[in-house]
């Protein structure tokens, strides 16, 4: 497992590397995977896994290979795209399986699920078709095209796989249906819909019908398992689009919450919403630590959920109380035409947070901006002048997750302390005016990203990406980058010939995506860390920490 063993406690008791030797390691081995870019930007998110003396572990171009641990040998790899077209996103590390002398890896590469002989590395033929399955089948309605990948990987349960996935953050995108899949065939056993159908518990948290076109509420950072009591805990992300909920109103179950499930059936046994109605990517970024903590007398099995916001929600395992009180706080409202923002959202009492959440003036280096811009006030709303949101989009509490001592109940997390911009724009109707040109779109969706140094530059990206790839990465996103699907066609080829393509007269608009039922009131600027003159967080330091928190006592 990714996280050390299935309740993800990210811990080792192996004691022969110590605080008295640790300045006298050396490197063992190096392998080199020959994934870098031609562009020289890559990056490995993967936590490899060993067993039985084999490291396995995905690499950045989305290739799976299996290493003697302790000489760095190649065992075996397996490309997924030898025989089809290649796509790039993060991936977070592969899930081993053994039944017998029947062992097995599995990951997955864009939309598809693969299942691995553990030995040799080829796919095994039996598993869905040829050895994969398509993750965009057997959800709630079709997709079409639109993005859907699994960035993070499974988990197992006796004879089931049971899987998350990452999809847009835009309208239209992806609902985020939990599926269980037979270990052996690669069958749907059992889903789970994040976004109720009629009949099912939170339906009534949605508009009537919002099971047919709404998107996200997905579950993108993994899970964590209780093997004795076949549970397994979810942590889901925001429902889309990320920062206008216009047209979701409602507290909008099962977004942001922690799931629990049988991980036999997929029946939920108990829920917690983390952010209502959210409207701030406010995603449970990690998979929760399976904890015991001692309060009074008594030992407590319990699971500890980390936030973006900086926040530890600490649950009892079976029943989901929380174990420290959580309130309902007043929290501000928006101004946008048509958005309904939730009056309350959670706070727990303890333990405080780890990250901060509020600026003031003292606390920033570029008091003009601040000024310009809505208070720092924790859970302001996004806002047409922009609204500060601290932690920023990708927190606070981040994908790398927490780590739990066992045997003293001390959950150490890092943390981000780098403040963002949320700003809304009116969207015009279609037809009322004509497209802007590349400079303006650029100008619009681009530059707060990729100029002044606070991004990869797109000065050459027409010497690094075909016409046809930097299509895709504009209308599925990449990596932080998120998809801007909803582009009109014809922004879209104005944005490509200023970024240097040449654009064909007879260039078609069907590469074009959106799939809301209707488009919002507002879109979103775009990602906007606030850096100062200088280039620096517009938030004095520390700008990232590590702490250590007893979850006996908070």
């Amino acid at each position: 497992m990714t996280g050390g063993e299935p309740g993800n406690s990210r811990y080792s008791a192996l004691d022969q590397i110590h605080t008295g030797n640790v300045a006298q390691l050396h490197v063992a081995w190096i392998y080199h995977t020959g994934d870098l870019p031609p562009d020289g930007r890559g990056e490995i998110q993967a936590t490899p896994i060993v067993v039985d003396g084999v490291l396995y572990t995905s690499t950045p171009a989305l290739a799976v290979i299996a290493l003697r641990a302790d000489s760095g040998t190649l065992l075996w790899r397996f490309d997924p795209f030898a025989n089809r077209e290649r796509v790039a996103h993060v991936n977070r590390g592969v899930v081993y399986w053994s039944g017998g002398d029947d062992t097995r890896i599995f990951f997955s590469a864009g939309r598809r699920l693969y299942a691995l002989d553990a030995g040799s590395g080829r796919a095994i033929p039996t598993f869905g078709d040829s050895g994969s399955v398509d993750l965009g089948a057997g959800l709630s309605r079709d997709i079409g095209d639109a993005y859907l990948v699994a960035t993070s990987p499974g988990v197992i349960y006796r004879d089931l796989l049971i899987q998350g996935m990452r999809v847009g953050e835009e309208e239209g995108s992806a609902p985020g249906d939990v599926r269980a899949y037979d270990v052996r065939t690669g069958a749907i056993r059992w889903s789970f819909h994040t976004i109720p159908h009629p009949g099912e518990f939170g339906y009534d948290t949605w508009p009537a019908g919002a099971w047919q076109s709404a998107g996200g509420a997905n579950s993108w950072a993994g899970m964590t398992i209780d093997t004795a009591r076949g549970v397994v805990y979810v942590p889901t992300g925001s429902a889309t689009p990320d920062f206008y909920g216009g047209d979701r109103i409602g507290a909008n179950l099962f977004a942001n919450s922690l799931l629990a499930l049988d991980a036999q059936t997929g029946k939920r046994l108990w829920h917690f919403q983390t952010v209502h109605h959210d409207l701030w990517d406010r995603d449970l970024p990690a998979a929760p630590n399976l904890v015991t903590v001692t309060r009074g007398a008594s030992r407590v099995d319990a699971v500890a959920q980390i936030a973006k916001s900086g926040f530890v929600f600490l649950f009892d395992r079976q029943s989901g109380t929380p174990l420290f009180e959580v309130e309902e706080r007043a929290v501000p409202p928006s101004d946008l035409r048509g958005e309904q923002a939730w009056p309350t959202q959670p706070f727990p009492v303890k333990p405080a947070p780890f990250a901060r959440q509020a600026m003031a003036e003292s606390d920033v280096t570029d008091l003009t901006r601040f000024r310009s811009l809505r208070p720092g006030v924790f859970f302001t709303p996004p806002s047409k002048e922009g609204s500060i949101v601290f932690p920023g989009f990708d927190g606070g509490g981040e994908w790398g997750g927490a780590a739990v001592d066992p045997e003293t109940a001390v959950l150490y997390v890092n943390a981000s302390d780098v403040p963002w911009i949320a700003a809304m724009r009116e969207r015009l109707a279609p037809g009322t005016a004509a497209p802007r040109g590349g400079r303006a779109v650029y100008a619009a969706v681009c530059a707060a990203c990729h100029s002044g140094g606070r991004g990869p530059s797109l000065s050459t990206v027409a010497q690094r990406l075909s016409v046809e790839d930097a299509r895709r990465v504009i209308e599925r996103g990449r990596g932080f980058m998120p998809a801007f699907a909803s582009l009109p066609a014809a922004e879209k080829r104005g944005l490509l010939a200023y970024l240097g393509y040449t654009i064909p007269a007879t260039d078609s608009p069907s590469h074009a995506t959106p799939r809301a039922a209707r488009a919002a009131r507002y879109e979103f600027v775009g990602y906007e860390r606030w850096r100062d003159t200088s280039g620096y967080p517009a938030a004095k330091p520390p700008w990232g920490t590590l702490s250590a928190i007893d979850l006996n006592t908070g």
